[in-house]
């Protein structure tokens, strides 16, 4: 199996059940997902940036790109904890052993699709793609946190509709939060 990271995330995108399961192990992989979740997250900003040029808004195109980028590296940060969290506690089984290192790396890998959001400028198609790319993250989310938490596809579904829930939970309280601050 190769290793290399244009590999793993095509294997990723191709939802290979088993780069899922060789990366959950791969202690390495770590800094492998940060750099596909910082892919993503360029291609994503830059996406919504050639946007922003193409409606002749060049500040939207430069708050687009940093808070596109940090807007992916946070939200990486807290699904994993927070999927971690619900997998090990609510939909729990004997054969559940994972950790956050396993999660970030799995759920990293999960976001490859993500690096076709550059295409999202598109009038009208990119609207599309990026429907097609947010469905494709999330069977590829399934089936990492099912390979990582040893569990059945059910579980795995079940953990990140109440992960998602507790996420938009968290996103209302922030925006609230900083409005009053």
């Amino acid at each position: 199996m190769e290793s290399s990271l244009v590999a793993r995330m095509r294997r990723a995108a191709r939802l290979e059940v088993d780069l899922y399961r060789e990366v959950e192990h791969d202690r390495t992989a770590t800094s492998q997902a940060l750099l596909v979740v910082l892919i993503v997250g360029l291609a994503s900003a830059l996406g919504s940036a050639l946007g922003a040029i193409l409606a002749r808004d060049i500040l939207w195109f430069f708050l687009g790109m940093v808070f596109g980028l940090a807007q992916i590296v946070f939200g990486w940060l807290i699904w994993s904890g927070i999927t971690l969290l619900v997998g090990k506690t609510l939909f729990r089984t004997e054969h559940t052993e994972v950790d956050y290192g396993q999660m970030l790396r799995t759920i990293g890998f999960a976001l490859s699709p993500g690096v076709l959001l550059f295409l999202r400028f598109i009038p009208v198609l990119g609207g599309i793609i990026s429907f097609i790319v947010f469905i494709w993250i999330l069977v590829a989310a399934v089936i990492a946190v099912r390979e990582a938490m040893d569990f059945s596809t059910g579980r795995a579904i079940g953990t990140l509709l109440v992960g998602w829930f507790v996420m938009i939970i968290f996103n209302i309280l922030l925006g609230v939060f900083l409005l009053w601050a």
